[in-house]
């Protein structure tokens, strides 16, 4: 059997193990997978959210990822998804995060921590336009729960960035290669990743990786910035918490203003289905929470036709139905969410028969026989007294988006046998 480049990496660090095993008498080592233990979903970036030009020549970017499940050895994926042309990085390392971003003003880490990647054993790497590159596996025993620094050179800027805006950590650059300094000199500052998409641990054998399907729900408008309470964070601490499900690693894939049938704030969410959700290392759940951006936007500019909404509501289940399928496909557990309520919203303004739109939805998402589990997000945010709205002290204040209270409940909400093996 030829072997893959991703079966050879796994296999020389088994092989490896063993050989050491054997020259001190110890047991082998259980057998190990790549679990996805953090993601996020790749866009072109908005104008107003991409980095000068000139800032990204000659460059060092210094961001911080926070994992969910732990483990031996690390792989970095790295994005030039909406790339036009090559993408050269000269170094890239990672490290342990000194203090946490709430902290820190230059990106400081831990110096004796620090390792160079290579990528088939150099340590740069070119990245083709519209690809992913997947580093070679490094020995990094990390723990649950940990920051991650990723510092990365470019000698020049990309011809077009690949990001992801909402990302609610900071990240930090400046001009020179300085992936191994132990802090950068008075760095510039944003709210946003750049051209990293994955980060994969090497973990016990029945580990394994959930994924969540979203929008700025699912990404964390109205969490905190570098607090790490989105409901996908929630839900990463309870799992490390319960023994029987600290091997599940979580990727977030939401994507603020995703649409499930039409390109809003980055692709639809059957364009980007197989790289956000069926890619991911070690993948076994998908939770889908999309359709609200569709919903809001059929009326916000003005009431139309009620066949419009049936029409509406018709290519929403039919969307379900195909990322059901596909997902099913690849062996995946398809987890539908309820799409929560968004009366009172000052972006779309949603009238009688939007709601209406809602609860249909809902009720399908809901039924026996589509997907394999529900989440019912809509119960644990509404408001019970106005069940159209959110309970005031889930509402961020925008009527549309939880608060990081909101965003707790939904997290404690999911019952953690969803994902027993």
């Amino acid at each position: 059997m030829k072997m893959t480049p991703e079966i050879l990496s796994t296999a020389a660090i088994v092989a490896l193990a063993a050989s050491l095993c054997a020259q001190t008498g110890n047991p082998a080592p259980s057998p190990q997978v790549w679990v996805a233990t953090w993601g996020t979903s790749q866009q072109i970036p908005e104008p107003q959210n991409a980095l000068p030009t000139e800032d990204l020549r000659d460059a060092t970017l210094r961001q911080v990822v926070h994992l969910s499940v732990g483990g031996s050895a690390l792989r970095l994926h790295l994005s030039n998804a909406f790339g036009t042309e090559p993408l050269h990085l000269t170094s890239v390392h990672i490290a342990r995060p000194l203090a946490p971003s709430t902290l820190s003003t230059s990106g400081e880490i831990a110096p004796a921590t620090d390792k160079a990647l290579t990528f088939a054993g150099n340590p740069d790497v070119t990245i083709p336009p519209g690809a992913e590159f997947l580093s070679d596996p490094v020995e990094f025993p990390i723990a649950p729960l940990s920051d991650l620094a990723i510092s990365l050179h470019l000698d020049a800027p990309p011809a077009r960035q690949t990001g992801h805006p909402g990302s609610r950590a900071t990240t930090y650059y400046q001009h020179g290669d300085f992936v191994a300094a132990p802090s950068l000199a008075q760095p510039k500052q944003v709210d946003h990743w750049y051209q990293i998409s994955e980060v994969d641990v090497l973990t016990a054998q029945n580990a394994a990786s959930v994924v969540a399907l979203g929008d700025s729900i699912t990404d964390g408008h109205g969490a905190t910035t570098n607090g790490n309470d989105r409901w996908t964070d929630i839900l990463a601490q309870r799992l490390q918490s319960n023994p029987g499900t600290r091997g599940i690693g979580v990727s977030n894939q939401g994507i603020g203003g995703n649409h499930l049938l039409t390109d809003g704030l980055g692709p639809n969410a059957l364009a980007r289905l197989d790289r956000d959700v069926l890619a991911p290392a070690g993948v076994h759940w998908a939770i889908v929470f999309e359709g609200v951006n569709d919903l809001g936007g059929l009326a916000r500019l003005g009431e139309v036709p009620p066949s419009d909404h049936a029409a509406l509501v018709q290519k929403v289940i039919a969307a379900y139905r195909q990322i059901i399928a596909r997902g099913h496909a690849h062996g995946l557990r398809m987890i539908g969410a309820t799409i929560t309520p968004f009366v009172g919203s000052d972006f779309y303004h949603p009238g009688p028969l939007s709601e209406a739109d809602r609860q249909a939805v809902n009720q399908w998402i809901r039924a026996n026989g589509h997907f394999d589990d529900v989440m019912d997000f809509d119960a644990v945010v509404r408001d019970p007294l106005h069940p159209n709205h959110l309970l005031p002290a889930y509402d961020c204040g925008d009527h549309l988006h939880p608060s990081p209270v909101g965003y707790k409940s939904m997290g404690e909400a999911i019952p953690l046998q969803l994902f027993a093996r």
